[in-house]
């Protein structure tokens, strides 16, 4: 009876699947249409997928439910066609003076219960928590205390505000992931089905040697590069860590070590250009600038990230070595079996002409549909390609994933209309620029602890957007550039991934290495730190987004590196030998002074940290011929 229904629901998700795709193309190529048509449509199929896929639970008692799965069904079919038939009197209709009829309010209805039952089903109890505070909170608001009291909304402007205008659910995040995202998970489910992904993540395993932590490195490069097409976390921990994590255990990394390593690579991946996470994307539409920009102006502070990890598991790599020198390691064991690649360095030419024409200020959603074309066109090489029954199966992931990445974009636009149209944002914003007053390092700690906490209970995408709601307005008052101000909100709701208490990339991580989740999930923290203050560093010195002349940008990517490579020596306790806990104390502060953008501070770092290093250097030969 299971596999039955399994079966069912695979090619009932595949044909529903097929025509959202039809539809796409249809609306992308042949029919432009108004965002909010499209945007109503595409969730509507979203949804249908959702239910589909991730149906209630079936028994005998509670068949009813399975009954309003189908119920559900039909309804948002007939929410798709509503629109669709009168998209004429929805386009052109005066907001706020134009009848609000009827059957508005129940497609409202619909949609928003409908919505709020998917991402109960798919994403869980936090954002379905946020999401029914704030539809409490538009109705109700005249019963809440302080700031946050205000009239409510009637029934009638309810409506006008989340399905009748572009301010509520078909605003900017979900119009973003109907008009192109949708394209990008189609792309990614192909490139990685095809052999792309395999070819990036072996590349980095190439890499791994018996000395100076080369698995761990592997996992490093594999997670940067397989973090640059997936944007996920979670599915770079799963993809990568399989492979990763028990050769870095081999290699002498204690379990909580290793999974710390590959949850703080693979959470890396959403801020490591050319493709970045969802949420950059999203960052570009609501800038109104091309995405290129975007990537381009990410491109130092990831480097400094990445560096500073693969620093740090080189020094952790030595300070075992030094530790346990007759700990014998089988080299061969610590070798990755992998096929040749430059027999299949073609596979990555999609992603090369994907990078070159976003580079190239072609639009995201071309940039992306033409890429998707290409995946399938190299896969038509005869002994070369995959079967047909895998690109069906990357076809499932990708409206799969399509649709889950729908269900947050939606369920903010829920959020930020109660917060923008009720005022909350304003009267927030300006609690904020109260309590940090004209002190811009108050006003980013309180920025940073916000972040942190909605990144904690949110999907990144969903941690972001809302952030550019509560507290992007602030830092924009403080003078901070509008895309610093963004990048700011952006990096801490990716670092709250790996912030405990809620860490799923490092507890993913943990599970595979057979670690404590909670010992790794600090570990991965500490780990992670630089990416802590290099959001600070740039935005006190925005050179190193590319804002601003050249060779401020280049001193000031200069003094971070340095910087990042303190950190990295603090955090591993090793240099040439261990170093005990003041010694540590010392360059951390190195390490803060070059990273904060001063002048006098970056001279002192600098100089602290030569001297530091040919003190270490010069010890440690003398320590070495004292043991000889």
């Amino acid at each position: 009876m299971e596999n039955k229904e399994s079966d069912f629901r695979k090619y009932a998700s595949l044909v529903v699947g097929a025509l959202w795709l039809m539809v796409q193309l249809y609306f992308s190529l042949l029919k432009p249409i108004h965002p909010m048509i499209l945007s109503p449509i595409f969730l509507s199929f979203a949804l249908v997928i959702v239910f589909i896929n991730k149906p209630f639970p079936y028994s005998d008692k509670v068949k009813l439910l399975r009954v309003l799965d189908f119920a559900a069904i039909a309804i948002l079919i007939w929410v798709a066609v509503f629109y669709y038939t009168d998209q004429q009197r929805i386009v052109t209709r005066i907001p706020h003076v134009s009848k609000v009829l009827f059957q508005d309010k129940l497609v409202t209805l619909f949609l928003i219960v409908f919505l709020l039952e998917a991402v109960r089903r798919v994403i869980g109890w936090n954002l379905l928590g946020f999401v029914l505070f704030f539809l409490v909170y538009c109705f109700f608001g005249k019963s809440f205390p302080g700031f946050m009291k205000f009239s409510g909304f009637s029934t009638k402007q309810f409506c006008e505000i989340m399905t009748m205008t572009t301010d509520g659910l078909y605003g900017t995040p979900l119009s973003t992931t109907a008009s192109f995202i949708y394209w990008f998970m189609m792309f990614g489910a192909f490139f990685a089905a095809c052999g792309g992904g395999q070819v990036l993540i072996d590349i980095g395993m190439k890499f791994s040697n018996p000395n100076s932590g080369g698995p761990a490195k592997a996992a490093v490069l594999s997670s940067g590069l397989m973090g640059m097409v997936s944007g996920s976390a979670v599915a770079n921990v799963t993809t990568t860590g399989v492979m990763t994590i028990p050769m870095m255990k081999k290699a002498g990394y204690e379990p909580h070590q290793a999974g710390a390593i590959e949850s703080v690579a693979s959470t890396g991946g959403q801020i490591m250009p050319p493709i970045m996470g969802v949420g950059a994307f999203i960052m570009a539409e609501l800038l109104g600038i091309s995405y290129g920009k975007i990537a381009m102006s990410a491109i130092i502070p990831a480097v400094a990230y990445f560096g500073s990890v693969f620093i740090l598991v080189d020094l952790l790599a030595r300070k075992n070595t030094y530790i346990h020198p007759d700990r014998k390691v089988n080299s061969e064991d610590l070798k990755f079996k992998v096929d040749p690649i430059l027999p299949r360095v073609y596979l990555l030419l999609p992603a090369v002409l994907l990078v070159a024409m976003v580079m190239s200020g072609q639009s995201l959603r071309r940039s992306a549909m033409v890429s998707t074309v290409a995946v399938i066109v190299l896969n038509l090489i005869p002994g070369r390609g995959v079967s047909v029954k895998e690109l069906i199966g990357a076809f499932r992931d990708g409206i799969k994933q399509s649709a889950n990445i729908a269900l947050p974009t939606a369920a903010c636009g829920i959020i930020i209309a109660a917060c923008v149209q009720s005022g909350l944002a304003t009267k927030f914003s300006e609690i904020v620029a109260i309590v940090g007053g004209s002190h811009l390092f108050l006003a980013l700690l309180i920025t940073m602890a916000g972040c942190m906490l909605l990144g904690m209970a949110l999907p990144t995408t969903a941690a972001y957007l809302i952030a550019v709601v509560l507290f992007v307005p602030v830092l924009l008052k403080l003078s901070i550039p509008t895309l610093v101000a963004h990048m700011f909100c952006f990096y801490f709701g990716v670092m709250a991934q790996i912030t405990p208490p809620v860490c799923l990339a490092s507890f993913t991580a943990a599970g595979i290495a057979g670690a404590d989740s909670w010992k790794t999930g600090w570990t991965g923290f500490t780990y992670a730190l630089v990416a802590f203050l290099v959001p600070f560093a740039f935005t006190y010195q925005p050179a190193l987004l590319l804002q601003g002349a050249m060779i401020d940008t280049i001193i000031s990517a200069a003094t971070l590196f340095a910087g990042v490579a303190a950190l990295a020596i603090t955090i591993a306790g090793f240099l040439f030998r261990p170093l005990p806990v003041w010694m540590r104390g010392i360059t951390f502060a190195i390490a803060l002074m070059l990273i904060i953008p001063e002048t006098i501070t970056d001279v002192i770092g600098v100089g602290g940290l030569l001297l530091f290093f040919f003190y270490e250097k010069n010890r440690a030969k003398k320590l070495a011929v004292v043991n000889e």
